[in-house]
């Protein structure tokens, strides 16, 4: 059995319909029939496990959403993006272009992941933060603030880039923090 529909209720956003879905059964903490995010195509969105796109987020073009991960708030989801595993994306973040988003990572506040970047196991990356072109954040790795991960940069263990640091072309690791303070 599905677990969710596209509702009639549509809007457009970047000259692309989006369809407001409703839950068509109980899972995780979503009731029948409570009203979701919007999506373009069921395609957007699993039909199994507890997947859910929430509040006002939005998911189009060919981002797929899986698992159990949950997409909240006013984010948005678009272009070749995977979401997956336990992931949270939520506030006004931005998961665009090829990235991934799965584990346990969470992408939150106005944070911006896209290019080929990835962000997974328990990884976070939060405040106003971008991580893109080739970049991985993973581990219990931390990226917030102003700070810029990019190129083929890699962030994990318990690292934390923070502040306006930029972080390109390299690897940080381990109890490493990079920051202005």
């Amino acid at each position: 059995m599905k677990k969710f529909k596209l509702t009639k209720n549509s809007k457009v956003v970047n000259g692309i319909t989006l369809h407001q879905i409703q839950a068509l059964k109980d899972f995780s903490n979503v009731k029948k029939g409570d009203l979701g995010g919007w999506i373009e195509k069921e395609k957007n969105l699993s039909q199994e496990n507890s997947a859910w796109v929430s509040e006002n987020a939005l998911v189009y073009g060919d981002a797929w959403v899986s698992g159990n991960a949950r997409i909240s708030g006013d984010t948005q989801v678009y272009g070749d993006t995977w979401v997956y595993g336990d992931a949270w994306v939520s506030g006004n973040a931005r998961v665009y272009d090829n990235a991934q988003v799965y584990g346990d990572a969470e992408v939150y506040g106005d944070a911006w992941v896209y290019g080929d970047a990835r962000v997974y196991e328990s990884a976070w990356v939060s405040g106003n933060a971008r991580v893109y072109d080739n970049a991985q954040v993973y581990g219990d790795a931390e990226v917030y603030g102003d700070a810029w991960v990019y190129g083929n940069a890699e962030v994990y263990g318990d690292a934390k880039v923070y502040g306006d640091a930029k972080v390109s072309d390299t690897l940080v690791y381990g109890d490493e923090r990079n920051g202005l303070h």
